[in-house]
């Protein structure tokens, strides 16, 4: 139960600020897009959930089709996406720690686990912890393709940890993880195209690499929103990690990716102090702007100029008396991920009507 039942069938200009609202017709089109553009493709998506953090939406992206899976950032998160129901989750990052990697093999009995290593020691600690638990924990090895960030080198370096893996009991080896994060928002789409299958290539080489010295690939995983039409159509990458699509922000649609805006966060008017300025509830605290400010919808000549902490100051090009203290007004986000982490629920909208209220459930599982 959400608390919000009575609310159900209300009006969007009824709902209390500062407000996550989901677009739900646009987001299921984007869901539904996203899916049919890997109905012929050899990859399949693997939705990134670091993005909505609600095992709500992660099932409907895994009904859509052509998707084998959830991907998780952090291990809190794994945990939310079991608990509603998802039965295969890959770990996109490195867990480290004795109490978290007991989490993470308890967990492994409980589902489809699979993590992300790029150290050997690291490596024993998972094994041990598997066989402890008497689980099996799923392990690909990332490869740094570029970003400079997590990943061991391709070839040889790629090579050499894969046979630790594969020699360890209590883990599985089923292949590599690279991502190409450093180029989905390059705004020239030639560049990012081209620098994108070169990225992706040094991964498909280190995986022959590791097939040729006789162990299975079974899966090379990666990919993101920017890169999901060029990466994930490479031969030899089985998984995209897509998440932005599914809402879409101003910082994506700034580079040409053209999936529809499903997210916005509703303010009110609390004060007009000058013709040409207007100020609202919603501030940093339930918007981020690392990417940029976010963007006035549906208000012609209205431009976000200042979030403080829980205002936001709206600037129009000439003055404008229509709009009044107690209006409501719609900001399109700047970055989905970070925003949403910023909210404790969405509120659901179909033609104007609140149809859903669900919990942003893995918010805050940094952990």
């Amino acid at each position: 139960m959400s608390g919000y039942e009575w609310a159900i069938g209300c009006a969007q200009e009824d709902i209390e600020t500062p407000a996550l609202l989901i677009d739900l017709p646009a987001m299921e089109r984007n869901i539904a897009r996203m899916a049919a553009f890997f109905a012929d493709k050899p990859a399949k998506l693997r939705p990134h959930a670091k993005t909505h953090k609600s095992p709500v939406i992660a099932q409907k992206q895994l009904a859509a089709g052509n998707a084998v899976g959830i991907t998780c950032a952090k291990l809190g998160e794994a945990e939310v996406m079991v608990e509603g129901g998802i039965h295969n989750v890959l770990i996109a990052n490195q867990i480290v720690g004795r109490q978290k990697i007991a989490r993470l093999a308890a967990l492994a009995r409980q589902a489809e686990i699979m993590v992300a290593v790029d150290d050997a020691a690291n490596v024993a600690d998972l094994a041990a912890a598997a066989r402890a638990a008497g689980s099996s924990i799923g392990v690909l090895v990332e490869v740094n393709i570029g970003m400079n960030r997590c990943g061991v080198e391709p070839g040889d370096p790629a090579l050499a940890l894969a046979r630790v893996v594969a020699e360890s009991k209590g883990l599985r080896f089923l292949g590599l993880q690279g991502y190409e994060g450093h180029l989905v928002m390059l705004p020239n789409p030639e560049e990012r195209r081209q620098k994108a299958l070169a990225a992706m290539q040094t991964m498909v080489d280190s995986r022959r690499l590791i097939e040729s010295s006789g162990l299975e690939v079974k899966i090379v995983s990666g990919v993101g929103t920017g890169t999901y039409d060029v990466s994930g159509t490479v031969p030899g990458v089985d998984e995209v990690q897509a998440g932005s699509y599914v809402f879409m922000d101003t910082k994506y649609r700034s580079v040409g990716i053209d999936f529809e805006y499903a997210l916005t966060v509703l303010a009110t008017v609390i004060s007009r102090p000058r013709p040409d300025v207007a100020i609202t509830d919603a501030g940093a605290k339930v918007l981020s702007y690392e990417f940029g400010l976010p963007q006035v919808k549906d208000l012609p000549g209205a431009t976000l100029k200042k979030l403080s902490e829980e205002h936001g100051t709206i600037v129009f090009d000439s003055p404008n008396r229509e709009l009044k203290v107690g209006d409501k007004v719609e900001l399109i986000v700047s970055h989905g991920c970070t925003t949403i982490n910023l909210h404790d629920r969405y509120f659901a909208l179909r033609d104007g009507r609140l149809e859903a209220v669900w919990p942003v459930a893995a918010r805050g599982k940094s952990q």
